[in-house]
């Protein structure tokens, strides 16, 4: 968005203001952004590796801990309480509910329905059904002649005629005289008042307001509207954008120069980068494959193989020497038919002694066989 925005700008025609700051602007951006993104993406880099390295591992730890410290129990805690509910609870109320309840229940509602249920119904169907429309028939009719039938004839053949009659005389004398006393009294002289004396001087009174109103408006404009539009148009639209073009030029300037940051950052990391593998990571390389690889290699060959096979032979030569010693001295040891002679050169070390017998004793110097 940045980007198309910048370049609609740059195809509009631009003057010598805009030429003017755009220059020192970007400058005095670029003095002070890069410092800004230097230190930005150091802490960038910084907070990442902290994340990566510590504090994600920290998080799991502590969360491995804090399931282990403080959620396996209670969920130990309620398999074992669940347990313990069904096997106290739920199973025993199931039983009780479908041996005991609901055969109960079934049997209650069987009586409720013979005992009460049905008379009842029948009761309701049969005779009060019945009874009821009677009253309410008899009722009915006794409503309407004692009190609808008498008030109807009344309406119709003394109310309406002794109304209508005196309709008749109302308007005969007190409506036709009152209608023409108000047209001769009240109508006539407010239409002559009207006609000649306040519509005359309405139109006058209109005339001399119009009048002021335009001298007014007339005022009013030359001392607020006019001067007041002259300070918008040569004052503060000028003004306006004058800071206009000053405001976009420094976004603009500080845009490029975060970008320019940026390249710069980039390029002193991947230099820095350089520097340590060539410092320290290629030399270490160099001496661990040239230096350091042949030397382990010679010192396995030419000290650590004869020095191991020395004492391979060595510790067979020893084990010879003591297997004789202990044959001139306490005779061969007798074995079993199935049993072999260990080789004298065998790397193994000899087979354990077999368990102590009523026969047999498993001292070195004393082990001999007790016939």
């Amino acid at each position: 968005m940045d980007r198309m925005d910048m370049d609609k700008r740059r195809g509009e025609p631009e003057g010598c203001l805009v030429a003017a700051i755009r220059l020192p602007v970007r400058i005095v951006a670029l003095v002070v952004v890069v410092p800004v993104r230097l230190v930005w993406d150091a802490l960038v880099v910084s907070g990442r590796f902290l994340y990566e390295k510590a504090l994600v591992p920290l998080g799991r730890g502590l969360g491995l801990l804090l399931g282990a410290v403080l959620v396996w129990p209670f969920v130990m805690l309620g398999r074992a309480l669940a347990w313990l509910c069904r096997v106290l609870i739920a199973i025993p109320a199931r039983w009780l509910y479908a041996h005991v309840l609901t055969p109960l229940g079934h049997g209650l509602v069987w009586l409720t329905r013979t005992l009460i249920v049905v008379p009842a119904v029948w009761m309701y169907s049969q005779v009060l059904v019945p009874l009821g429309r009677a009253v309410l028939t008899g009722l009915r009719w006794l409503g309407l002649a004692l009190f609808v039938w008498p008030w109807v004839a009344l309406w119709r053949y003394v109310l309406t005629p002794l109304g209508h009659g005196l309709a008749w005389l109302g308007r005969v004398l007190v409506v036709i005289p009152l209608a023409w006393l108000g047209r001769v009294l009240v109508v006539i002289p407010l239409t002559w008042l009207w006609t000649y004396v306040l519509a005359p001087v309405g139109r006058a009174l209109a005339l001399a307001a119009a009048g002021l109103g335009r001298g007014l408006a007339t005022l009013l404009r030359w001392v607020f509207v006019v001067p007041l539009v002259a300070l918008w148009r040569y004052v503060l639209a000028p003004l306006g954008r004058a800071l206009r073009i000053a405001g976009r030029e420094t976004w603009d300037a500080l845009v490029i120069a975060w970008r320019i940051a940026g390249r710069i950052s980039r390029a002193v990391g991947r230099f820095l980068g350089r520097l340590l593998r060539w410092t320290f990571v290629e030399p270490a390389r160099w001496t661990y494959r040239t230096v350091l690889t042949p030397l382990g290699h010679a010192v396995r060959d030419h000290v650590w193989r004869p020095a191991a096979r020395i004492g391979r032979e060595v510790r067979a030569s020893v084990r010879q020497a003591r297997a004789e010693v202990r044959r001139a001295l306490f005779g061969a040891r007798k074995r079993p038919a199935h049993a072999t002679e260990p080789l004298v050169g065998d790397r193994r070390e000899p087979h354990s002694a077999q368990a102590r017998t009523l026969g047999s004793s498993t001292t070195p110097l004393t082990k001999t066989d007790i016939h």
